[in-house]
């Protein structure tokens, strides 16, 4: 069986008001093979998002833009390799640079 990927944008409160709803419609609009795109409620990191939670990576991106999830799709959910400049460092300490 491949590899099943899902893809949690929060969309509570905070997330919401720093732009959730279009990373959720920019992620909607790039569908992928194998992977699931959920809307969710909080995920604890209000004030740090919009936040995208790739599992069953247990990959962390914060402060996601629209613009950026191409970037996300592209490069980690088709070749999985994390968008490092994206990640929530208390979540990834090893990529602070």
């Amino acid at each position: 069986m491949p590899n099943v990927k899902q893809v949690l944008v929060c969309q509570n409160r905070t997330c919401r008001k720093q732009g959730a709803k279009s990373i959720l419609e920019a992620f909607a609009a790039l569908p992928v093979p194998g992977v699931t795109v959920t809307a969710s409620s909080c995920l604890g990191q209000c004030g740090n998002g919009p936040m995208v939670l790739v599992l069953p990576d247990m990959v962390w991106y914060c402060g996601v833009r629209s613009n950026e999830v191409a970037l996300i799709v592209e490069q980690h959910l088709i070749g999985d390799k994390k968008v490092t400049q994206m990640l929530d460092k208390r979540f990834h300490p090893e990529q602070k640079k």
